[in-house]
């Protein structure tokens, strides 16, 4: 199993509101609705530890998703705060993708999903 939370450290408790049942459940809410979408995932792995790719890189990294669906996954990542779009104003037209800070503070919680995951017993 791969880790990927090489880069990123884990924020302290202290930082934390404490959380009733109810709160807890709808932020967890919140942030699966940030993350749904079958191929956010995969772009998210893609761009972790740093990584600065151009687009025509993620779409030669993902072949079975279309152009216009890497389009709306990447929109909507930038929208929520997750991705970083870079334009260089140059001919060709080059647009580079990265994690923001808070995109790549997501390595530990996946993370633990994927520590999680590992630990089901076959049925």
């Amino acid at each position: 199993m791969t880790r990927t939370d090489q880069k990123v450290g884990y924020l302290p408790e202290s930082e934390y509101e404490p959380l009733t049942p109810t709160s807890a459940a709808s932020g967890v809410e919140n942030v699966l609705r940030i993350l749904e979408g079958r191929w956010k995932l995969v772009i998210l792995f893609h761009l972790f530890g740093g990584k600065v790719l151009r687009f025509s890189e993620l779409e030669r990294a993902i072949p079975a998703i279309s152009q216009k669906m890497l389009i709306q996954q990447l929109r909507q990542m930038e929208a929520d705060g997750v991705v970083r779009r870079i334009v260089h104003h140059q001919v060709p037209p080059k647009v580079e993708y990265c994690l923001t800070d808070w995109g790549q503070a997501l390595c530990p919680a996946l993370d633990a999903l994927l520590k999680w995951a590992a630990q089901r017993e076959p049925s």
